[in-house]
Formats: C-alpha cells, structure tokens, sequence
C-alpha cells in the first residue's frame, strides 16, 4: 500500500503487529511465562510519533524507491529497534514512567510483586523487574534485526542497507555510553553534550533512517551524502526540543513526570550552556539539586528559574531554529526530484522541532 494513500503510523503498526503475532506462536513453544515478554513488546510499540520509520519511508521514496516493496515493514524494524533503547534506558535512568505508563522494569516488577504475594514466596521484584526489562530491551533489539532481513527485499538492497543499520546500532549504544559517563562524571561539559547529542539521537532519529531508507531504494553516495547535510542538523535540532521538553514539558504530552531529566541529573547541552553562564551563587545552587531523586515541584521550579536566567533556554530555541533552517536549506539544495519526497521531510523537519513547551 502507497504510504502516500495511507497513514505511515497505522502501516507500521501493522507490521509490528504481525511480526508480533508470529513471536508470540514461537516463544509459546518455549513456554507460556514469555507471554509476559511479548505483552510488554506489544504494549511497548504501540503509539509514539514514528518518526524513524517516517525518515526512512520517505528516504527510500527520495532515492527513487517502488512504493509497492515492503519498504513500510522493513521501516517498523526502526521501531523496534527504539522500543530497545527506550527499555534500556529507563532501566540506566531508573525512570518509573514512559509514554504515561509505567517502564518496562516497573511493570515487571509489579507483575512479580503480585505473584509473590499471591503465593507468599519468590523473589526480589525490583531485582526480576530489572533483569525482565533488560531481556525485553534484548529481545527487541535482536527482533528489529529479524524484521529488517525478513522484510521482503532482496539479498542485494539489504546489503546495501546493512551497513546503516549496524552503524545506527553502534552509535545510539556509544551515544547512550557517552551519556552515562556525562552523567557520572558530574561536570557539564559542552563538547561531551554535544557529541551525546549527535551519536545518541541525531544519527539515530534522523539520518541513519534516511540512510537506511535510501540505500534499500538503491540510492547512490550523492544522495546519501544529501540526506547527511538535511539530517544531522535536524536530528540536532529534534533533541535539543527533547531537551527542553525534559525539562518544562508537559507531563500530559511528554508521558514522563515533569522535571524528570532534572531529577536524572542528565547533562544535556542546555545543562552545559546554564552552567557556562551562571552567576557563582546559581551554580552552587544548581549544583546542590541537579540529579537529586527526590526533588520537590518548588525545587524543580527553582532550577527552571536558573536555566532561564542564565539564557540557556533562549539559546537552545535560538539553536534549534538555526539547525532546522540549515535542514531545510540542504534539502533545497538535495537532488531529490520526487517532490512528495521533498515536501514530505519539508513537513517532518517542521514537526519533529517544533512540539510546544
């Protein structure tokens, strides 16, 4: 079915679902307890804004790719392999909360909690939830692997596409390391943000998709090269909102406690900028509640206060619109012909940067 006549989001939904169908037939051969993991897998990748699939739809349709070939299958592999990094990373974040539900962990672990006082024996359940969660976080990621290869393209456009596809893999877990190290080293640090920026999101949400999309439609380096120059910038641009979102968002939109990457003490270039541009007194006070669990909503506000009085907030808009522009002229200058094309990730940059505070 033509993406062009029907919604990208319900496709891929489509195709998650199936492939999900038939891992549930398998892993029921093993036993009926991973039932639990494929429910969670289910639940996991329905909604969000699908926007790794939607890069790479409309990167495979920019390299002159038949809207007829399963390019909306092998697009949802994308998803999955985000479900992979979100379940990870809310147990690296030990976030309670993600898309207004509880995380993975937490699920598992309340789904042990009750068994145990059902029975009045078992385990730990924080201890399960954890390790439930990262095996899920596992098993997706080896899933968007199998859906990729069992898409329906050919020996030689998955050649083609397997190398962006690992790159992507390599890169979201290097850029989540960096992420990591950002947050235990406890300094803010301008060039480590902006290289977490880059390899945890940029490349990941952005470019790679488009990569992937255009080497499965045969596209060639030029174009390649093109996609790069539209989708580093905007993958920039995309995560700085995240940043700002992370921080003033609303809960009810965000689907994460308000204030929680304050709480998670992540070190993201808003932060690194506040810091560079905080008065003495501010600094010390940011520095006493930054990454402090238990931060109260009049704390929160407090640290909100000193990123806006320190400019950062205002710097980071002034960014985003700077990297979307810089998008949107490459793509100008891109030698993609089909003008759906063109449109169609004229209309990405423009949602995927400007979701309100």
């Amino acid at each position: 079915m033509h993406a062009d006549d029907a919604d990208i989001p319900t496709e891929v939904q489509r195709a998650l679902t199936e492939f999900l169908d038939l891992q549930q037939q398998r892993l029921a051969e093993i036993g009926p307890e991973l039932a639990e993991q494929v429910q969670a897998a289910r639940d996991a990748t329905s909604g969000g804004k699908r926007l790794r699939p939607s890069f790479c739809y409309w990167g495979f349709r920019a390299a002159g790719g038949d809207p007829e070939r399963p390019i909306l299958t092998a697009a949802a592999s994308l998803e999955m392999l985000h479900v992979s990094a979100l379940v990870h990373d809310d147990v690296m974040d030990s976030s309670d909360v993600r898309r207004g539900a509880p995380a993975a962990h937490k699920r598992f672990e309340a789904l042990q909690r009750a068994r145990t006082e059902a029975s009045g024996t078992g385990g730990d359940p924080v201890g399960f939830g954890i390790g439930a969660a990262i095996l899920l976080g596992d098993l997706c990621l080896i899933w968007a692997d199998e859906m990729m290869h069992t898409s329906g393209f050919d020996a030689a456009a998955l050649a083609r596409a397997s190398k962006f596809f690992d790159a992507v893999r390599v890169e979201v877990t290097a850029g989540q390391y960096l992420d990591l190290v950002a947050q235990a080293s406890g300094e803010a640090d301008m060039d480590r943000a902006l290289r977490v920026l880059r390899y945890k999101s940029a490349t990941y949400t952005v470019e790679r998709p488009l990569h992937i999309g255009a080497a499965l439609g045969g596209g060639d380096q030029y174009l390649i090269d093109a996609l790069s120059a539209y989708g580093l910038p905007l993958g920039e641009a995309f995560q700085l909102r995240d940043d700002l979102l992370g921080v003033f968002g609303d809960p009810g939109v965000t689907g994460k406690p308000a204030g929680d990457d304050l709480r998670e003490g992540k070190r993201t270039v808003l932060v690194a900028y506040a810091a560079e541009h905080m008065s003495p007194v501010q600094l010390t006070e940011f520095d006493r509640l930054f990454g402090r669990a238990e931060l109260d909503d009049d704390e929160i506000q407090l640290l909100r206060e000193i990123l806006q009085d320190s400019r950062a907030v205002q710097a980071c808009e002034d960014l985003i619109s700077e990297r979307t522009e810089d998008a949107l002229q490459a793509l100008d200058r891109s030698p993609i012909e089909d003008e759906a094309s063109r449109k169609a990730l004229a209309d990405l940059a423009i949602a995927a940067t400007s979701r309100q505070l």
